[in-house]
């Protein structure tokens, strides 16, 4: 099932995959390797945004599980997303991607804040937008902040790359019977309790009318084919 014709989309990315092969931290070789993807995307002529989480650094939950405090756990997971913001950002631009950092939290030393004319007009000019610091609030995920940003920018699609090909009915992970879908309801989603993206995150893009792409992104070329309609995905939208 193929998307219908867009101009602008989101790319929600997991911290973890700019580990590469890597048990943690951030493989500057593979985010090179995801830049050329966004790159290779942008050339077809889209306007694109990205979010990307810090779970390769630094999860807020998980620090809170431990004995942290959630809210100063949540805002060292907005600082590593930062880290990551600008790691991607220094890949794109070795590429020759003008690529431009705003954050939820204000950091003028490294980054913009977040303006979202400011991000439009970077758009419209051709620039990569990264937003990071998801929505500057704890107890929000990144997934949370990349529907939001969506909704904000007018995205045509929010796509999430992650390590598997799709939405199944189980983990697949665990369960080599499980069953992907190539279509999904939001509602089928939240009822079912599917782990696309947080239930927030769901139907925030349900309100707004956002369909969700959920596929691999560590398949090489995985995002232009995605986009052309020719890789395997999930889209979750309001009818399947």
């Amino acid at each position: 099932m193929s998307l219908p014709p867009i101009k602008r989309v989101l790319l929600k990315l997991s911290g973890e995959v700019l580990m590469g092969e890597q048990d943690y931290g951030i493989d500057p070789a593979y985010v090179t390797r995801l830049a050329e993807e966004v790159k290779a995307a942008k050339e077809t002529g889209l306007e694109m945004c990205l979010v990307i989480g810090g779970g390769n650094i630094f999860r807020g939950i998980s620090g809170a599980a431990k004995g942290l405090d959630r809210t100063t756990g949540d805002y060292m997971g907005m600082l590593a997303t930062v880290m990551n913001a600008l790691a991607m950002q220094n890949a794109l631009e070795r590429l020759g991607v003008e690529t431009r950092v705003q954050s939820a939290i204000p950091m003028a030393s490294v980054c913009e804040p977040y303006i979202r004319r400011r991000a439009e007009r970077h758009l419209e000019k051709g620039r990569v937008v990264i937003f990071a610091a998801g929505t500057g609030n704890p107890f929000f995920t990144t997934d949370t902040g990349a529907a939001l940003r969506a909704a904000e920018m007018g995205c045509d699609a929010l796509l999430k790359g992650t390590s598997v090909d799709g939405v199944y009915d189980s983990d697949p992970k665990h369960n080599q019977s499980a069953v992907r879908f190539e279509a999904i309801s939001y509602d089928q989603v939240l009822a079912d309790n599917l782990k696309v993206m947080d239930a927030t995150a769901v139907a925030l893009c349900r309100e707004n009318a956002i369909p969700i792409v959920v596929f691999s992104i560590r398949e090489k070329g995985n995002l232009a084919r995605v986009l052309a309609g020719n890789g395997v995905q999930t889209i979750v939208k309001k009818e399947a």
